[in-house]
């Protein structure tokens, strides 16, 4: 049953099979799926517009309610997507139905928050994120758009981990807690002893100057350079 808070998309089933009827698709702006259902359940292959498709995407959504053809609506999650390597547009995309009385695993998102007012940033430092997504345990209902990570606390070379995070309700963290580093505050290297490295170069180890002096050309090493009145050799 479709529910007024979630995004759905009407899809199409689809017949064609292959690489090269997926790219006709994608030519005529359709995206080729497939959806996963139970385990009595065939999978079902569909195409779907991609602007539709991108505008589902994009709402956050963890739960979609699809529709194919003239059939039901469908709770399901996204299971797998493949991307475009250079347009980072989906290629390919996998749903996986679900129950809304079953606890699933999901992999949601890290966002974090108050940046700009760690005293690690204040005093030059950068924010690393470590961790982007998290693995959790919830409802299909319960599952988040994102897990937000507080950082406005962090000095420099400190670091957040999991276990510092709250769970939303209804949500079970399955990443090590302590092991789960989400973000740390690190120094940028400083570069700025070009002029340094560049006078060593021209000293040798007894502290004399390798080059000549300024307007003097250098001694030829012996043998090289020399007359060539003997001329080449045969």
């Amino acid at each position: 049953m479709a529910d007024d808070k979630r995004p759905t998309l009407d899809v199409e089933e689809r017949s064609e099979r292959g690489s090269r009827a997926a790219r006709r698709m994608r030519r005529s702006g359709l995206v080729p799926g497939i959806l996963y259902g139970g385990t009595d359940a065939d999978p079902v292959s569909f195409k779907v517009p991609a602007r539709a498709l991108r505008n589902v995407l994009v709402d956050g959504s963890a739960l979609i309610d699809l529709k194919v053809g003239s059939a039901s609506t469908k709770p399901v999650i996204v299971k797998d997507q493949q991307l475009h390597p250079v347009r980072e547009h989906v290629m390919h995309i996998d749903f996986l139905e679900v129950r809304l009385d079953e606890k699933i695993h999901a992999v949601v998102g890290v966002e974090l928050e108050g940046a700009e007012d760690s005293p690690g940033v204040k005093e030059g430092g950068v924010i690393d994120q470590v961790t982007r997504e998290l693995n959790i345990e919830a409802l299909p209902t319960d599952i988040p758009e994102r897990i937000v990570a507080d950082v406005s606390a962090l000095e420099v070379a400190t670091t957040l981990t999991l276990a510092e995070i709250g769970a939303p309700a209804g949500v079970e963290f399955l990443d090590d807690p302590e092991e789960t580093t989400i973000a740390t505050v690190v120094v940028p290297t400083e570069v700025g002893e070009t002029e340094v490295e560049e006078e060593t170069e021209l000293i040798g180890e007894d502290g004399e100057p390798i080059a000549a002096p300024e307007g003097e050309e250098a001694p030829e090493a012996e043998g090289e350079g020399g007359d060539s009145g003997g001329g080449d050799e045969s």
